[in-house]
C-alpha cells in the first residue's frame, strides 16, 4: 500500500495542473459564393394522361425533377461505370451506366414555361443561400478565443 501512495499523490496533483478553460468560437465564411443554374425539359406528348392539363401538370412536375438531377451532377458529378465486350476480335456489346446521388438544397425556380411540345424549368442554386442553411445544422468554426481562468 505504502508504494501505491506517492503514485497516488501524483495523479491527484497532476489532475490539479490541468486549467479551466471558455472557447470561443466564430463562422468562417467562404471567399466567395458561385451560383449555378440548370434546366430541365419534359416532352408534354408522352405524359401518361388523356386529359391535356394532367399532362401539363405532369410534364411540369417531370421537367422539375429533370433540372434538380441536372444540379445534382454539377454539384457532386456522376458515377460512371462501363463494361465492354469483346469476341473474335470485335466489339460484341458496351454497356455504360451513369449514377447521380446526392441533396439539393437551397434551389429556386428562376422560370417555369411551355416551350413548344415541352415543359421547361429553370433553376438556379446559389451558394451563399446554401452557406447559410448548412451553417443553421452544422456552424463549422474557429477559435476566436480562449479565457483560461
Amino acid at each position: 500500500m505504502r508504494r501505491w501512495l506517492p503514485l497516488l499523490a501524483l495523479i491527484m496533483l497532476a489532475g490539479c495542473t490541468t486549467r479551466d478553460r471558455y472557447v470561443q468560437w466564430e463562422p468562417v465564411p467562404p471567399e466567395s459564393f458561385p451560383k449555378i443554374t440548370a434546366v430541365g425539359y419534359a416532352p408534354l406528348a408522352s405524359q401518361p394522361s388523356k386529359n391535356a392539363s394532367e399532362r401539363v401538370l405532369m410534364a411540369m412536375q417531370a421537367s422539375k425533377i429533370a433540372a434538380y438531377r441536372e444540379l445534382a451532377e454539377q454539384v457532386y458529378g456522376q458515377q460512371l461505370t462501363a463494361e465492354s465486350k469483346v469476341g473474335d476480335w470485335m466489339l460484341k456489346s458496351d454497356n455504360v451506366k451513369v449514377s447521380v446521388s446526392g441533396m439539393i438544397r437551397g434551389a429556386r425556380v428562376v422560370r417555369s414555361y411551355p416551350a413548344g411540345d415541352n415543359y421547361v424549368t429553370e433553376l438556379e442554386l446559389d451558394f451563399a443561400n446554401v452557406w447559410q442553411l448548412y451553417q443553421q445544422q452544422n456552424r463549422p468554426q474557429r477559435v476566436k478565443e480562449i479565457t483560461y481562468f
